[in-house]
């Protein structure tokens, strides 16, 4: 990959051009995890305190057991999460964050502020290009 100038000294150093493997870009590699649509509420929702899968559910809301799940291994897969099981009968599992995990909150929080401010422009912008189209 090659590094061209860009206007904002934000992204001067990012990359252009395509990478020779696909997990080499780490922004992509990163973001893809990050930019899906669960990731995010959980990794807020595990910021008060660890939480058992149901409780998880209920913060989230309208996730599906099945994607809930999906979620939670790839954030633990990650090293954003970690799962701890519990010797009780039945078993019961509790999942937190992890150092890596809770290096993220900042960042997010940033995103989620931005959001936020920006949230009525955004869909007023919608319905401008709605009523347009």
């Amino acid at each position: 990959m090659t590094r061209e100038p860009r206007g904002n000294p934000l992204f001067a150093d990012w990359p252009t051009g395509r990478p020779a493997e696909p997990g080499a870009c780490p922004i992509r590699d990163v973001l893809d995890r990050v930019g899906q649509k669960w990731t995010l509420l959980i990794l807020i929702s595990l910021e008060r305190a660890p939480q058992r899968f149901s409780a998880l559910q209920r913060s989230v809301g309208d996730i599906s057991k099945r994607m809930l799940t999906q979620t939670l291994r790839e954030l633990e897969r990650d090293g954003m999460i970690s799962r701890t099981v519990y010797p009780t009968k039945p078993p019961s599992v509790e999942y937190a964050l992890t150092e890596l995990g809770r290096s993220s909150l900042q960042p997010i929080a940033t995103l989620s502020d931005w959001a936020s401010a920006n949230h009525d422009r955004i869909r007023a912008a919608r319905a401008a290009y709605d009523a347009a189209v």
